[in-house]
């Protein structure tokens, strides 16, 4: 077995668990709106929640009739088709926006260790990177849990909403391998350390890197 030279880390429930959000999630709905614009919501957040998932399913449809198995959306303009009203707002207030809509849903905090590990990776100048199925707020959501993605290797970096495509597609391996392979790295090098078999390691494995 080759010595590990990078390791690529998924997201959710691998670098940060994910829990419940909070109970009173739609009186915090009310006030984030009327933080924002100074008036109540157009429309509840299991209303907003719902014309969302509406709007990726219509996006999805043509894409997977397509035989795309596995295409992504950009969350920014998702939610603002859904509630028009969130066109209004600049780039970085409504990135701001989605984050704290996000909250509402789950509560992200750090994986037990995962601070002291990263830590020991760079201490032995292993490089590090991800593969997250992810939107703009999960940067949010890393920096608020002490896990900055400034720490990771931006060229080793795949982020979904970025590609229009997500895991388990093979693509994002061969996406990663090129990148790895122009620094000099082999997939036999790499660990892909994820929480489900069939989004990260399986596929990762397919492409030849190590798995855990």
């Amino acid at each position: 077995m080759k010595t590990v030279q990078a390791v690529i880390f998924d997201v959710y429930h691998t670098l940060m668990a994910v829990a419940e959000g909070p109970v009173a999630a739609e009186d915090r709905w009310q006030e984030l709106w009327k933080e924002s614009f100074g008036r109540p919501p157009e429309m509840l957040l299991t209303e907003f929640d719902e014309a969302c998932r509406i709007v990726v399913a219509y996006d999805h449809a043509p894409r997977k009739a397509a035989g795309d198995r596995w295409p992504e959306v950009d969350w920014r303009r998702v939610a603002c088709r859904a509630a028009g009203g969130l066109s209004g707002l600049g780039p970085r207030a409504l990135d701001d926006f989605l984050f704290r809509h996000a909250q509402l849903q789950r509560t992200p905090q750090a994986m037990p260790g995962v601070r002291s590990f990263l830590a020991g990776l760079r201490k032995q100048k292993i490089l590090t990177g991800v593969a997250s199925n992810a939107q703009r707020y999960t940067f949010d959501e890393l920096a608020a849990v002490g896990l900055p993605v400034d720490q990771f290797e931006t060229d080793l970096c795949f982020w979904s909403f970025e590609q229009g495509f997500s895991k388990p597609d093979p693509a994002v391996f061969s996406w990663l391998t090129a990148r790895l392979a122009a620094r000099g790295i082999l997939p036999e090098e790499t660990l892909m350390i994820g929480d489900r078999l069939d989004n990260d390691i399986v596929p990762a494995q397919a492409a030849g890197g190590h798995q855990s």
